[in-house]
């Protein structure tokens, strides 16, 4: 049975969806209520708050900068290529960004397939958890998030400790795979 609750962020309401498995619920969705991926609600569906409080506390402890990893059982899905990327994703450290290129390029798939792993990590359907906002794009700009580009921003500011200060530029960010950020293309504004 599919299970969801929502709660309160720094981006605005979240919708946490899931599935009932015999070891407790497994997160099958996180998504920004009202976003243009957010997930709808099914009229079949349960809300269990319960079911759902060790996530909402470890992303409470996250966006009050107390956590930098999660402890989630969530749904794998996806083809076997959005799960190469996902993988991809899971692995890039709290704190740091990297490109769709060095992404393509960590599994192994040719520079060609930029578009493809873009539009694999736009299929994340479990946004913060796996972290998707930590990937920029290749001259240092914010690109798309299903979350939108200002959730975006507030999330890399937090995982940067700026989030009180809301620089303008990428320079406040930390280099994607030791390579430098450009300091010199404008980020998005708040």
């Amino acid at each position: 049975m599919t299970v969801y609750t929502t709660m309160s962020s720094p981006l605005g309401e979240l919708v946490l969806a899931g599935e009932r498995a015999p070891a407790g619920t497994v997160l099958s969705a996180l998504s920004v209520a009202g976003s243009g991926s957010a997930v709808v609600v099914g009229t079949q569906w349960a809300r269990d708050d319960a079911a759902f409080a060790s996530v909402r506390d470890q992303l409470d402890a996250y966006f009050a900068g107390e956590r930098t990893r999660f402890e989630v059982d969530y749904a794998v899905g996806g083809s076997e290529f959005r799960r190469r990327v996902w993988q991809a994703l899971d692995e890039i450290p709290y704190g740091r960004t990297t490109t769709y290129g060095r992404i393509a390029e960590r599994i192994g798939a040719p520079r060609a397939a930029v578009r493809a792993v873009g539009a694999a990590i736009g299929a994340n359907p479990v946004l913060i958890v796996r972290p998707c906002h930590r990937v920029i794009g290749a001259n240092g700009s914010l690109t798309g998030y299903a979350g939108g580009l200002a959730g975006k921003r507030r999330l890399l500011e937090l995982e940067h400790g700026t989030v009180a200060r809301q620089p303008s530029s990428v320079a406040a960010l930390p280099p994607c795979d030791g390579r430098p950020v450009r300091t010199d293309v404008p980020m998005y504004q708040l």
